[in-house]
């Protein structure tokens, strides 16, 4: 009966040290992107994203949490506006704060998360004309600690993320291009 309890603990530690192994292993860097073509003018889209109060109706984390708690602080929109929320499981709470700005073409964030993990990472969106539309690239990058790798072992952050991304991304198409009147 010992014997078989030392051989189960000795398999256990195995699989515990081969995962910790392998999630050491993982790529240091978080980098998600993904992209759309809306028909509208890039004045018109980067008004819906540099103005956090407009965030509420293309992100795909408010529709999962419409009672979270939003705090605005600063300025209404442009480099050092802020926002702060604090929801369900399934959003967590954090800070979003525009770092940089530039009319037309680019807003990026710094992005904090405090729960249910901490962490910060850098968003951008890039505005990009196209003939009569435009690019619109929504990317995030971030370290990944150990706790990030051993995360990214069991689910395909990439995708999880990305797939917020798209879904972002296409309200946001849908919001523009009727503002636009397409």
């Amino acid at each position: 009966m010992m014997k078989t309890i030392r051989i189960g603990l000795l398999v256990l530690a195995a699989a515990v040290i081969g995962f910790c192994a392998l999630a050491a292993l993982q790529p240091s860097e978080l980098n998600v992107e993904r992209s759309a073509l809306i028909a509208a003018p890039p004045a018109v889209v980067f008004a819906y994203v540099n103005d956090l109060h407009e965030w509420q109706k293309f992100s795909p984390w408010a529709k999962r949490d419409p009672a979270a708690k939003n705090t605005f602080e600063g300025p209404g929109a442009g480099t050092g506006a802020a926002f702060s929320w604090a929801g369900n499981a399934e959003v967590g709470e954090g800070r979003m704060t525009i770092v940089e700005s530039v009319p037309n073409e680019l807003v990026r964030f710094r992005l904090d998360f405090l729960k249910p993990f901490e962490g910060t990472n850098d968003v951008a969106f890039t505005f990009t004309p196209q003939e009569d539309q435009t690019r619109v690239v929504w990317s995030m990058t971030g370290k990944n600690d150990f706790m990030g790798k051993a995360i990214g072992l069991l689910m395909d952050m990439d995708k999880m993320i990305g797939d917020d991304f798209e879904h972002g991304l296409a309200d946001l198409k849908q919001l523009s291009e009727a503002a636009a009147g397409r």
